[in-house]
């Protein structure tokens, strides 16, 4: 037997959950050098780290933070190792933020005969969004943005989010950035007039639109800024002179159906756009014409989100029949709307034009059966590449199930499945948890809260991942698992080749909870035997 199942074979009642198995460490590894190398919130403020990088940093933060948990275990050997490994965890992430905000390497540059030309600095990004919010007037921004003022100076990346200007460091500001605008690539004014007067925060947009107006950007975040339409329209001249842009941010910002629109007219051209974020706003329908105008011009964008936007069934049309023109789009995100049925059909019909989709975020849409059905059978068909899968709160039950299972069996390189807050119980539980059993090497996250599973639908989604290298975690909580169903489900997570760390909290889960269903009570002895006959064939096998 391999030294991980030594790691968590009980000897008796009590579990220890240190140290961690060498799979596990070799698992966190991975996750933190994927995190690293992945495009983020901190990679577009320090730059992104490569492959090769972020996974020398993540196999040193492992070791050390191993080394450190295990002493720390050494010193309470009558403990279960919890301390440790929340530790464990705690450092590793710390750490990891660390890395994040130190950047990458710079590149080492062999040394060139001495010229008479002036040192050229090596630092091409310049953040002052560190620590608290704080409000910025004159002689602060003087003293913070000194720096780019500096002959020869070389920033081509700016983020001034989470500092509030003011008008007298907004003047200060402009002739500064006016001097460097000709440089900039990337420039990050999000959140940068919080608790201002609407008069002066209006102002403050601007001085700094007027002072980076020609400048040639790759990237814009103006996300946090309470924009409505009168922000936006100060940022007019930034806006207008704008037609290489491939990445826009205008989140939580109060976008409203005039807002939309004018966002729409002002941008001369979205040709290039490759990311468009319109994340948390209130758009509404006649809003969403005006964003469906923006992505009908926008063939390139690979990554758009507009989720919790109160878009409803109409705008939902209009949206996901633009997107039939985002051919190479690879990232799609349109939770939390009002979309229903009829757009959820619409949708369906866009995405057989999207063969390179590789994420697609569709929870909590209202699509009910019917629109789930039409929209995992387009996928089934265009998506076998699909790797990210969410259809949380959709009011999904056991009716689509079958359809549902049929579209999984196809994705075999799904990576992370969500399907929590429906109504799929034991009956569709069976037949998804079957799909999911053969094949799926890469599936890591599979998460089927708050669907009124019982002791059967409970065993059949452990089966169904406990023997999958990688895996990392099985969230079943918020159901009406028996104590017996719970025990189950952990023998058959210890029996297969993942060990219990898969297994999610179940601080919500009602062992003595029935599903709200009169019709299935009457039937619910018959429905029982059925389901454990099907359940003859799912043995798990032991790692040998």
């Amino acid at each position: 037997m391999d030294s991980a199942a030594q790691d968590f074979q009980p000897r008796t009642f009590s579990i220890k959950l240190w140290p961690p198995s060498e799979n596990t460490r070799l698992m966190l590894v991975e996750r933190m050098t994927k995190n690293l190398c992945t495009e983020s919130i901190f990679s577009k403020k320090y730059g992104l780290l490569g492959k090769e990088e972020a996974h020398e940093n993540a196999k040193r933060i492992e070791e050390e933070c191993f080394i450190s948990a295990d002493e720390h275990f050494k010193q309470e050997p009558d403990g279960d190792g919890s301390s440790a490994v929340q530790l464990y965890a705690k450092e590793t992430s710390k750490m990891m933020l660390e890395v994040l905000k130190r950047g990458p390497r710079a590149t080492v540059v062999p040394e060139a005969p001495e010229v008479d030309a002036p040192c050229q600095p090596a630092d091409t990004v310049f953040d002052i969004s560190g620590g608290n919010r704080a409000f910025i007037e004159a002689d602060e921004a003087k003293e913070l943005l000194s720096l780019l003022s500096k002959p020869g100076s070389s920033y081509k990346r700016i983020c001034f989010s989470n500092r509030s200007f003011g008008i007298g460091a907004a003047n200060v500001a402009a002739p500064i950035l006016e001097s460097i605008k000709n440089q900039l690539t990337e420039v990050d004014i999000s959140d940068f007039v919080a608790g201002r007067p609407e008069d002066e925060a209006l102002d403050v947009m601007r001085i700094f639109s007027k002072a980076l107006e020609g400048s040639v950007l790759r990237y814009l975040n103006i996300s946090d800024n309470a924009l409505g339409e009168k922000g936006v329209r100060a940022f007019s001249d930034l806006l207008k002179s704008q037609e290489s842009l491939e990445e826009l941010y205008v989140m939580n910002d109060g976008i409203s159906e005039e807002a939309a629109k004018a966002l729409s007219e002002l941008i001369p051209s979205t040709e290039n756009l490759k990311v468009l974020h319109f994340h948390n706003n209130m758009t509404g329908d006649e809003g969403a014409m005006s964003i469906a105008e923006m992505v009908k011009q926008s063939p390139n964008i690979e990554s758009f989100r507009c989720s919790a936007t109160r878009i409803g069934s109409e705008g939902g049309v209009a949206l996901a029949e633009s997107l039939g023109t985002c051919t190479r789009l690879k990232k799609l995100d349109l939770r939390d709307n009002l979309f229903g049925v009829e757009a959820g059909i619409a949708l369906s019909k866009t995405l057989p034009k999207l063969p390179d989709l590789v994420e697609l975020y569709i929870s909590d849409l209202n699509l009910e059966n019917k629109g789930t059905i039409a929209i995992v059978s387009a996928l089934k068909q265009s998506a076998p590449h699909l790797e990210v899968l969410e259809l949380a709160g959709n009011e999904i039950n056991a009716k689509a199930a079958p359809e549902l299972a049929e579209c999984l069996t196809a994705m075999q390189s799904l990576k992370k499945l969500t399907l929590a807050e429906n109504e799929l119980k034991d009956d569709g539980a069976v037949i998804i948890a079957k799909s999911l059993e053969d094949g799926h090497t890469g599936l890591k996250e599979l998460d089927v809260s708050t669907n009124m599973l019982q002791r059967v639908g409970a065993r059949c989604f452990a089966q169904a991942i406990t023997n999958k290298p990688g895996f990392v975690k099985l969230n079943i909580n918020g159901n009406f698992i028996s104590d017996e169903g719970i025990d189950e489900v952990k023998k058959i997570l210890k029996d297969g080749k993942n060990s219990l760390d898969v297994l999610g909290p179940l601080d919500e889960n009602e062992p003595e909870g029935e599903p709200d269903d009169e019709e299935e009570e009457e039937d619910a002895e018959d429905d029982n035997d059925e389901l454990d006959s099907k359940l003859q064939n799912l043995k798990v096998e032991q790692d040998r």
